[in-house]
């Protein structure tokens, strides 16, 4: 009788243990999907203060390279989101914040020179990012109003890349960024991981340049894809395609 008693005592606490496991694994699965796609914003947000520390130590080559990674995780992290049925406030939050770093600051500090126009021209810059994305609704869905920063970034530390870090090259392009960035234009949405195969293939070739990242063809072809987006907006990069 002894004997029975354990035994069903054994098995109803090996049953309350499976079931707390059980518990326990739905709720760490739970909240890795929650946190997926803002644990890719944080990324970006460390690539952005990786780069603005290279930029500060000189380390010219590896703070452009550390935007265009940045690029990649912000196309990523809201796919990511829609994806997973993860979006919320804190997401999009972490989200803007991640931009403003990589795609304002860091970015930004390519420009910097000893020369105070230059200064000027970062601290301009980086206000037309802050616009950019205090205005990121246009009203009109799968629409942004003004060039997304990102692209304006990709082309800057492209450029930057493979002119050798020309002052001259970089201001007037950096110019033509803010005025596309404040610009009343409309751009499309670039849900590339979520569109054709075509994309994806793009998206995939960008993350295997991150490998080659010391030959200038991988640094032509962000500049391309980039270019492209501002192009052929809504003919390549609509998300209706």
């Amino acid at each position: 009788m002894i004997l029975l008693t354990a035994s069903s005592d054994f098995f109803q606490y090996a049953n309350k243990l499976l079931l707390s496991d059980h518990a326990t694994g739905f709720q760490i699965k739970e909240f890795v999907r929650k946190n997926a796609a803002n644990a890719l914003s944080v990324a970006n947000m460390v690539m952005g203060m990786a780069s603005i520390l290279s930029s500060l130590n000189g380390h010219h080559h590896a703070a452009c390279w550390l935007v265009l990674i940045g690029y990649l995780l912000d196309l990523a992290d809201g796919a990511v989101a829609r994806q997973l049925n993860a979006c919320s406030a804190l997401g999009a939050k972490l989200d803007d914040f991640a931009d403003f770093t990589t795609f304002g600051i860091a970015t930004s500090l390519l420009l910097r020179t000893s020369d105070l126009l230059d200064n000027v021209l970062c601290m301009c810059y980086v206000l037309s990012v802050f616009v950019r994305l205090c205005f990121f609704s246009s009203g009109i869905p799968f629409m942004y109003r003004g060039l997304p920063c990102i692209y304006s970034s990709a082309i800057l530390a492209s450029a930057s890349l493979l002119s050798g870090g020309n002052m001259t090259v970089l201001r007037v392009i950096a110019v033509a960024m803010i005025l596309f960035m404040i610009s009343q234009n409309f751009y499309p949405h670039d849900k590339v991981l979520e569109s054709q195969t075509w994309k994806k293939v793009v998206y995939a070739g960008g993350v295997a340049m991150v490998f080659c990242s010391s030959f200038p063809p991988a640094c032509v072809y962000y500049l391309l894809w980039s270019i492209s987006y501002i192009l052929f907006p809504t003919s390549l990069w609509s998300c209706k395609l």
